[in-house]
């Protein structure tokens, strides 16, 4: 990783840790380099005049001071095009137009010559995406996890029996290729997974969801997490 790259790198771990901050160790072990040539990258972050503090001793650490103002976000031309892979093999995952709208978002503010060179690395990463859901039965999925309503569906089983269903959605699940809706099925009266390839439509009601959660889908298995991108 290049310097530029783990400025950048040092600078947004420390935005997500908030007032909890982030040991100089940590930083070393995440960006593979010395707790030396941390410290020295944050120096230079300080010298720049980023709003870094630091709190000395056991439990101590660096963070970014509380209510400062920061730059904005920017990428390096690899991460741009990991961005815009991730999406584009995916089109079928939850939200995956938005997130393609805040790529194009992101690389429309990043400067020409890191832009120019995104755009020359994003044709050498070739995807063939297998086809997905419709638009329309994707969006009503989307809004009823994120609005918490119960969602009406016309499911279609593995043994070709069709049947119509009030979900409460509790969560998107991505597992051997396939996405599922998981939720407490009112018809079943138990949880249920759906694979979304085989909801022919679904129709958000105004009824909100009960107090299900994922606790009650189960654990997870151990190679899969939440998509939130934070390190336990």
């Amino acid at each position: 990783m290049k310097r530029v790259e783990r400025l950048q790198a040092i600078s947004e771990m420390l935005r997500r840790s908030g007032s909890r901050g982030c040991s100089a160790q940590r930083l070393a072990r995440e960006l593979e380099v010395s707790v030396r040539t941390v410290k020295r990258d944050l120096a230079s972050l300080e010298r720049s005049g980023a709003p870094i503090w630091s709190r000395p001793g056991p439990g101590g650490g660096y963070g970014i001071a509380v209510g400062a103002s920061l730059p904005p976000v920017s990428l390096s031309a690899p991460q741009a095009v990991a961005l815009m892979a991730a999406i584009s093999a995916a089109p079928d995952a939850p939200y995956a137009d938005l997130a393609a709208a805040g790529v194009r978002k992101i690389l429309d503010v990043l400067d020409p010559r890191t832009r120019a060179r995104a755009d020359e690395l994003a044709g050498r990463v070739w995807v063939n995406a297998p086809p997905s859901a419709s638009r329309a039965i994707r969006s009503a999925l989307e809004e009823a996890m994120s609005e918490q309503r119960v969602v009406r569906i016309r499911y279609v089983s593995r043994d070709g029996a069709t049947t119509t269903r009030d979900v409460e959605p509790v969560l998107f699940a991505s597992t051997g290729g396939l996405w599922y809706l998981v939720g407490w099925c009112r018809l079943r009266e138990a949880m249920r997974w759906f694979t979304v390839t085989r909801i022919e439509r679904a129709v958000v009601t105004k009824v909100l969801c009960g107090e299900h959660t994922v606790d009650e889908v189960g654990p997870p298995p151990k190679n899969a997490r939440p998509v939130h991108g934070r390190s336990e």
